[in-house]
């Protein structure tokens, strides 16, 4: 592996107030690294390289910014063994997700961005209506917001650190990642990579920590902060960015719903079913988390559900479908919603218990059925491989229970009447939502991405998401002022007139307008 010339070591112990922590692998519970987390010091110490460096950053053309972010692929594409293996060492993926979710997906991003930024980023033209069409010009002109923090959770570690940051870097700013505690090789495996592909030293920056070096980046004032991760810390970001009016977004987490019509392809459902809950461990957070059939279908569905979920292999080899649970704290949570669920009348079909053949921190992919709201199951963030299945009498009463929730990131309808689907889509109060698929959005770089409710403020991902990178700063240009002192009764009487003129006549107005 081609480490780069001009990295910082992965883990400075320089500062007094440093202390260690200990990395362990989920899949097989072994040691696979120790670290220090960074100190106040250094945490203030990075953000004054990264204002110096985004000061000379902002001064490159947009075409060489992208230029950047293909060298940062070939760089990905000759390291993608070293990546996926940190990954999977600190989370336990197989290997199909890790190529798939981090190192396919991070280079669809960059490629993606780095064809649009110069287009979505460059100065913009807009038409003005009126009598001031005659007077003015404007321009809007996309300004890099700064420095932007970028804090990231442990489910995706590389493609969520790396995602906001190519978007951030176009924009022109610089960045500085706080990865998740669990799984902060994967997140440094960004800043090395950018280093590889030449980047100017200092422009992307990881810093190792806790939610207290998260909250100290915070204290250093950014100029943006992007985060994901949980609604508990990301209400506690918000009050911390609001004190010092850091714009910010944020991303929650979900319960996705998934909607099974009575003429939905029950195949293709059962399929969407099993992968849109048992991806990455169920550890997404787009998974389907709560399925609402109609009781024509209902039990063709979990029959086909229950046969495809059999035929899934859970193991520490890397071709497995389900890997471990990412962290241990995670996966009492699961055995806690489907104990309580069973508790109150639940019924387990397949799984509902840790794999007693295997080590590491491994939940079986389970289906269970007889579930209402009731239950922790189908109200709160789960994260693990859970199917739960409920039946209902209506897609009306699905589309109402699926409304039910103080989530709302995404979810899906299954149909084969279009026209239905997107009425039903259109219904549910998410985020996005997708019909006769998975959740799709977040790997979907031409939408936005972003949620309702609990699950989030501001979007990121598409041309929306790039440009919220940036501060759109209107510039007018006058041919001639549009008012001016003194004010007389001449000129009075020339605003009646031009009132009078503009939008007095109906046929005008709607030209005008």
């Amino acid at each position: 592996i081609r480490r780069p010339p001009r990295s910082t070591p992965l883990y400075s112990s320089a500062a007094s107030d440093v202390y260690k922590r200990q990395l362990q692998s989920p899949a097989d519970l072994r040691v696979v690294g120790n670290y220090d987390c960074a100190s106040h010091e250094e945490i203030k110490s990075a953000m004054s390289k990264s204002r110096i460096a985004q000061t000379k950053w902002a001064e490159v053309p947009l075409i060489y910014r992208a230029e950047l972010m293909h060298r940062v692929i070939d760089v990905i594409i000759e390291n993608q063994d070293h990546i996926m293996n940190v990954v999977m060492e600190e989370t336990g993926k197989p290997i199909q997700e890790a190529m798939s979710m981090e190192i396919f997906s991070a280079i669809d991003s960059l490629a993606f961005y780095a064809k649009r930024a110069p287009k979505w980023l460059r100065d913009e033209k807009r038409s003005m209506h009126g009598p001031m069409s005659f007077l003015k010009k404007t321009k809007v002109t996309y300004k890099p917001r700064g420095v932007v923090a970028v804090i990231t959770p442990w489910n995706g570690p590389f493609i969520l650190s790396i995602n906001p940051t190519i978007q951030a870097l176009l924009a022109g700013n610089s960045v500085i990642i706080k990865p998740s505690e669990v799984t902060p090789r994967s997140g440094k495996l960004v800043e090395d990579i950018f280093l590889m592909a030449d980047a100017p030293q200092d422009l992307v920056q990881v810093i190792i920590g806790d939610g207290l070096a998260g909250a100290q980046l915070i204290d250093e004032v950014p100029d943006k902060v992007s985060f994901t991760g949980s609604i508990a810390t990301g209400k506690k970001i918000a009050k911390q960015c609001s004190e010092n009016l850091i714009p910010f977004s944020l991303e929650l987490g979900g319960k996705d719903a998934m909607i099974v019509c009575s003429d939905a392809d029950i195949d293709d459902a059962a399929k969407g079913a099993v992968i849109g809950s048992c991806m990455n461990a169920g550890q997404y957070c787009c998974g389907t988390e709560r399925i609402y059939v109609v009781e024509d279908v209902y039990d063709e569905f979990v029959e086909k559900v229950v046969y495809e979920t059999k035929q899934l292999n859970q193991s520490s080899e890397g071709f497995s479908d389900i890997g471990a649970t990412f962290w241990d704290k995670q996966l009492d949570i699961i055995e806690d919603h489907v104990e309580d669920a069973v508790q109150k009348g639940a019924h387990i079909l397949v799984g509902g218990k840790r794999n007693p053949s295997l080590k590491g921190l491994y939940f079986e992919p389970t289906v269970i059925i007889n579930v209402n709201h009731q239950m922790k199951v189908m109200t709160d963030e789960t994260f693990g491989p859970v199917i739960s299945i409920m039946r209902v009498k209506s897609e009306n009463e699905a589309l109402r229970l699926a409304n039910d929730s103080y989530y709302g990131l995404n979810g899906n309808v299954w149909t084969q009447n279009m026209n239905k689907g997107m009425n039903l889509a259109k219904a549910m109060e998410t985020g996005a939502c997708s019909i006769n698929d998975m959740a799709m959005s977040y790997g979907v770089n031409e939408a936005p991405f972003g949620g309702i409710k609990q699950s989030g403020l501001g979007s990121v991902n598409g041309k929306e998401g790039l440009r919220s990178y940036a501060h759109a700063m209107p510039i007018i240009i006058g041919k001639k002022s549009a008012s001016s002192y003194p004010y007389t009764e001449k000129s009075f009487k020339d605003m009646k007139g031009a009132l009078k003129f503009f939008w007095g006549n109906k046929f005008l107005r709607r030209i005008w307008g």
